[in-house]
């Protein structure tokens, strides 16, 4: 049996067995209880609104922080001696965009809890 044909097996009985494991009437009763307490839908509306926010956040900083290295990375093939330089404020300058980004998202995920 191949390698990659092993690997499908094993993911597809894993995938079985939580199907077959999951007590489905935890889920029901917490479910039940949500929308019978009339916060069901605001607890959807609360994760959809978390999951937007955080997704944009990195959808913004991921592409921003190529730019930087691929802009890095052109400046240092035409100016070599500047290397160092170049670098140091390339890591500085990510190291920015991912902080704002990872506050983005925990502001994002923060909402479940605060609103």
């Amino acid at each position: 049996m191949s390698k990659t044909r092993k690997m499908i097996g094993g993911a597809a009985a894993a995938t079985t067995f939580g199907l077959v494991a999951a007590d489905p009437a935890l889920a029901q009763d917490a479910a039940t209880a949500a929308t019978s307490t009339g916060e069901g839908l605001a607890a959807i509306g609360k994760g959809l609104g978390a999951g937007l926010a955080a997704g944009l956040a990195i959808m913004g900083g991921g592409p921003g922080i190529g730019r930087i290295g691929g802009s890095a990375v052109e400046a240092i093939a035409r100016q070599p001696e500047a290397a160092g330089t170049i670098g140091t404020n390339m890591i500085i300058t990510a190291a920015l965009v991912e902080g704002a980004t990872l506050f983005a998202v925990v502001v994002g995920l923060l909402s479940i809890f605060l609103i």
